[in-house]
Parts: structure tokens; sequence; C-alpha cells
């Protein structure tokens, strides 16, 4: 309970600590690469003094301490020039590398942006410069920081998933729910309007109204199997997709503005394909709607089927706005609309009807500014 009264703040105090944490980490790492390039220097140093104490040495002393400092170097890429700026020696450098002069400059140049060189000193004058890289533990070491933030990035991504999916598993769950409760809400005013709808007949009404009012009542019958059936696996059985389209086509034609010129194209037979009667019929609806909507109730209507050999498509075309290329894929978007009032959630149904239910896809096949569009819907033909 308290945990869900002060969830954003307890978001934010999580935020602000992994930030914490993660730039103390960082910060932590640099101190480290910093610790061990001054070591390193260190190391060249002693390197350079044994170097000056060899060259001034005499032929009798004693050496050993000095040749093993000079040997000591096993990591360490190094490069020494001397006084007239020739090669002089290199360590732990490819040798078939240095010997072409342009490698060996660009490497003297990358050398000196990483590190100062050092110059050796004997007899009062400049011997040698030294100039040394980083050694490949150090190279490593400087790219940790980049290793760590992108496992930072992808554990939180994983988190932001599951939580994201966890989310929508939950709204999913409350939307079947609503959704579910609304068709059984129905159901009962339902039940009444058929009772009432038997009690006309008895009175001798005219046989035309109650035509109409068995039509509406069937129309809830479908809208309640529809609502049902959110949230749940729909089944699939072998119908005529020309027949389907047709009764769709006349229930909203007969209910429409008289302004709009509906025109149905479709070719002759049958033609079978695996459907959800009751979703596909709610997917032309739905299109069929919102091409009415953007016509603003005047211009014309096109539904037109046709056939190819494995396939069919079920296109509907308006004279209305048309749509913003920009907007072709947005449109199937949850909660995409361009109306003052909607929730954008009627083609992004549709999409899933077709694409997930009946595996199918949907598209804006063309669109012109203030001339119209078509949306087409293509599905397999059943074998």
């Amino acid at each position: 309970m308290i945990f869900t009264k002060h969830s954003n703040a307890f978001r934010w105090i999580i935020v602000i600590a992994s930030f914490a944490i993660v730039s103390l980490i960082l910060w932590k790492t640099y101190e480290f690469f910093q610790h061990f390039k001054d070591e390193e220097r260190t190391k060249m140093e002693n390197w350079s003094f044994a170097q000056t104490e060899f060259i001034n040495s005499d032929t009798n002393a004693n050496l050993n301490l000095t040749l093993k400092i000079l040997n000591s170097n096993t990591s360490t890429p190094m490069i020494v020039v001397n006084e007239d700026g020739n090669l002089n020696s290199s360590n732990n450098i490819d040798l078939n590398k240095i010997e072409d002069p342009i490698y060996l400059k660009k490497l003297i140049e990358k050398f000196k942006n990483e590190n100062e060189p050092i110059i050796v000193r004997a007899d009062n004058r400049i011997f040698s410069t030294i100039y040394y890289g980083n050694s490949p533990l150090l190279n490593k070491l400087k790219y940790y920081p980049l290793a760590l933030l992108l496992i930072i990035v992808l554990f939180g991504a994983v988190i932001f998933f599951f939580y994201s999916s966890n989310k929508n598993a939950t709204q999913n769950k409350l939307w079947s729910g609503m959704a579910k409760e609304t068709a059984h809400q129905i159901g009962t005013p339902l039940s009444s309007l058929i009772g009432w709808t038997e009690i006309l007949k008895i009175e001798n009404v005219n046989p035309d109204y109650i035509v109409e009012i068995e039509k509406d009542v069937d129309r809830l019958k479908t809208i309640t199997e529809r609502f049902s059936k959110i949230g749940s696996l729909p089944i699939l059985e072998k119908a005529d997709i020309i027949k389907e389209t047709i009764e769709s086509y006349d229930y909203l034609q007969t209910r429409s503005s008289k302004l709009i010129d509906f025109d149905l194209i479709i070719p002759e037979g049958e033609i079978p394909v695996n459907l959800n009667k009751q979703l596909y019929s709610w997917s032309i609806e739905n299109l069929v709607k919102n091409a009415i909507d953007a016509m603003k109730g005047r211009g014309k209507l096109i539904v037109e089927i046709s056939q190819l050999e494995n396939d069919v498509k079920i296109s509907i075309t308006d004279t209305g706005k048309g749509i913003s290329k920009k907007d072709f894929n947005k449109i199937f978007e949850p909660g995409f609309t361009t109306k003052k009032r909607g929730w954008g959630l009627g083609l992004s149904l549709t999409k899933r009807i077709i694409e997930d239910f009946h595996d199918g896809k949907i598209k804006v096949l063309q669109s012109e500014k203030d001339k119209g569009s078509t949306i087409q819907i293509s599905l397999k033909r059943a074998q």
C-alpha cells in the first residue's frame, strides 16, 4: 500500500541512486586508469634513467641492475629516436612495420598524443627521445567504462522491457475483462428486446418495422459476440468472403448518410477463406466507418474484392481528406487518431484482427491529400 501510494517517488529514488552508483563506478575507473598511467610513466622514466646510466658508465662497471631495468619492459610499446631524429631502437613493436618511414612517423605522432615524450640526456646534451604508447592492458582498461555503460544500458533495457511487458499484460487483462463485462451487460437488455419484438409481432405492427428491429437485434447479438471474443483465441472456419463482406456492406449502407455514393465491385462465384465471421465484419465496419468520417458524410466509397491465385484482396477506397505518407504506418498504432473525438483504437484493432488472428496483411495502398485513400486487406484463400 505504501509502495503504491509513493510509487513515483520510489522510482525517482531508484533512478537517482542508480545514476549515483554508475557515476561513482566510472569515476573510480577513471582514477584507476590515471593511477595505472602514472605508474607506466614512472616505469618509462626509470627506463630512461637506466639508459642514461648505461651511456655514462665505464666499461668495467657493474651494470647488472641497469641491464635488468632496460630488459624489464615487456608490454609498453616504445620508440627511441636519436638526436638526429633517426630510429635508434624500439620495443614491443612489429619490426617489419616499423621499417616503413610513413608508419614510423604516424606511430610517433600517436605515441605523442598518448604520452609526453621523455628526453634522455648524456654529457649535457640530448642523447635520445623516448616515445611510448599505452600498454595493451591500459588500452583495455580505457574501454572498460564503455563496456560497463553498455552492460548497464542493456540491463536497464531488459528491466524496462520486463516492466513494459508486465504493464501491457495487465492492461490487456483489464481491457479483456471490460470487454467481456460489456458483452454480459448488453446481454440482459438484448434478451428483453427479443421478447418485445415477439410481442410487437402479435400486436400486428407493420412487418417492415419488425424486420428492421430484428436486424438491429441481430446486430446487437453480433456486437455481444465480438466483445465476448476479446482476450481469447478466435476460431476460424471456412466461409465465403464475398458473402460476409456483402452483409457488412449492406448493413452500413442502409444506415449511413444518403450523400455517400456506395459502390461494391465483386467477382462472380465464391472465394473461400478461413474466417472468424464476427471479427472480420468488425474489421470491414471499422474501415468503412473511418472512410465515412474522412469524407465528413459526403463522397464516394468503393468496396472492391479481387482474387489472385492464392490470395484475396479487399480494398476500401474513399474520396476523403487523405493520409500523409509519414502516417501510413502510424494510423494502425493504438491511440493514434486525427479526429477530435475517439480513442484511436479502431484501426489498431482491425490490424490485430487481420494480421494476428487471420494471418493476413493490411496497409494503406495509396493516398493523396484531399483526394482520398485506399486501404487494402490481403488474406489467403482456403484450400
